[in-house]
C-alpha cells in the first residue's frame, strides 16, 4: 500500500462570488514522498473554470501551486451553495519526467497503476461590505436591515414578504442584523402573537405553497439539469481524453509498425545480396572442379604418352641374343 502521495491545502475551494466578475483561489501540491509525483485536474464544470497549470511533475519533497479561475456568471446560485466538484489525481513516474511527458494514460486505472484521487468541494463566499444575499428567482436582491424605530404595520408587512425566502450572507453580517432586531423584538414581542399566528394561518401558507411550486420546482429543475449537465460533460471529457490517448497509442503503433517494416525490407535486401554471393561462389567452385578433372585428364594422358615412349627407347631381347650369338660365331670362325 502507498502512503498519501500529495497533501493538498487548502481541501476546499473558496471563490469571492460577485456577479459577473471573475474570482480565482490557489491550491497548494506538496510532496511527501522520495519519488516523482505527475499530478492532473478534473472538474465536473470545465467551462465554467479555468485551471492553470492542470498538470505537471511534483520532484522529491517539493510543493506546486495551481490557480483555479472561476468566469464571471450572471447570476448567483440558489443559496449561495454550489455543487461542482474538483478531481486531483497524483501517481508515482520515473525520474526525468517532464510536465510535457504527460499523457492522458498514466492516469488511467485499467494500467494496473496506483492512482491517489482526492475530492475538492467549491463554497462560495459573499465579497465584504456586501449587501445581505438573498437568491430569489436566481437574482440577488438587498434585504432591509430592521431598525427599532421601525412603527409595528410595516415589521408585519416586511414579515409577510421576506419569511418564504432564505437569506443567506457572511457570519459577521447575521449577527450584526441579529443585534439590530433584538430591541425591535422586544418591544412588539406581546403584540405580535396574534399578528403572527394570522400571518402563518392565512398568509404564509399560500405564499410558502407558491413558492414552492413556482419557484423551488423550477430551481430544483435547473440544478437538476445543471448538475446532467456537467456530470454528461465530464464523461464528454473523459471519452476525449480516453480517444486521444487511443489515438496516441495508435500512432505509436503505426510508426513501429512502418519501422519494422522498413528492416524486414533491409533484410530482405541483405538477404538477395547474399543468395547471388552464394551463387556466384558455387559457380566458381563448379567451374574449379571441372578444371581440376580435366587437368587430371591431361595429366593421364602425359604420363601414358611418356611411359610409351620409354618402352619404345631400349633393345629388345631377341635382337640382343642374335648380334650375341652372330659374334660369338664370327670370333670362331676367326680364331679357326
Amino acid at each position: 500500500m502507498y502512503s498519501e502521495l500529495v497533501d493538498i491545502q487548502p481541501r476546499e475551494l473558496k471563490f469571492t462570488f460577485e456577479v459577473k466578475k471573475q474570482s480565482s483561489c490557489s491550491i497548494r501540491l506538496v510532496n511527501n514522498t522520495y519519488h516523482h509525483v505527475a499530478y492532473k485536474v478534473k472538474t465536473t464544470s470545465p467551462k465554467k473554470y479555468c485551471v492553470r497549470p492542470n498538470t505537471g511533475v511534483l520532484k522529491p519533497n517539493s510543493t506546486c501551486d495551481f490557480t483555479v479561475t472561476m468566469q464571471a456568471q450572471r447570476s448567483a446560485p440558489p443559496d449561495m451553495i454550489c455543487k461542482d466538484k474538483f478531481l486531483v489525481q497524483s501517481t508515482i513516474v520515473p525520474a526525468g519526467t517532464s510536465d510535457e511527458d504527460i499523457t492522458p494514460g498514466m492516469f488511467s486505472k485499467d494500467s494496473g497503476k496506483y492512482i491517489e484521487e482526492n475530492k475538492l468541494r467549491v463554497i462560495l463566499i459573499s465579497p465584504p461590505n456586501s449587501p445581505v444575499l438573498s437568491p430569489i428567482n436566481g437574482a440577488l436582491t438587498q434585504v432591509p436591515v430592521y431598525e427599532a424605530s421601525l412603527p409595528k404595520d410595516e415589521v408585519l408587512s416586511r414579515v409577510e414578504i421576506v419569511a418564504p425566502h432564505h437569506v443567506v450572507a457572511k457570519d459577521e453580517e447575521s449577527e450584526m442584523v441579529d443585534e439590530e432586531l433584538k430591541p425591535a423584538a422586544e418591544l412588539v414581542d406581546e403584540e405580535l402573537k396574534p399578528a403572527a399566528k394570522l400571518v402563518d394561518d392565512k398568509e404564509l401558507k399560500p405564499v410558502a405553497q407558491k413558492v414552492d411550486t413556482e419557484e423551488l420546482k423550477p430551481m430544483a429543475q435547473k440544478v437538476d439539469e445543471e448538475f446532467k449537465t456537467a456530470a454528461q460533460v465530464a464523461q464528454m471529457v473523459d471519452d476525449m481524453e480516453s480517444k486521444q490517448a487511443k489515438d496516441v497509442e495508435e500512432l505509436k503503433l503505426v510508426k513501429d509498425i512502418e519501422e519494422m517494416k522498413s528492416k524486414l525490407n533491409q533484410l530482405e535486401s541483405k538477404l538477395s545480396e547474399a543468395e547471388v554471393t552464394i551463387s556466384k561462389l558455387t559457380e566458381e567452385r563448379r567451374l574449379t572442379i571441372q578444371e581440376r578433372e580435366n587437368l587430371q585428364q591431361e595429366l593421364a594422358v602425359f604420363q601414358s604418352k611418356r611411359s610409351g615412349r620409354r618402352a619404345q627407347a631400349g633393345f629388345p631381347l631377341l635382337f640382343v641374343c642374335m648380334v650375341a650369338l652372330v659374334s660369338i660365331m664370327l670370333g670362331y670362325l676367326c680364331h679357326s
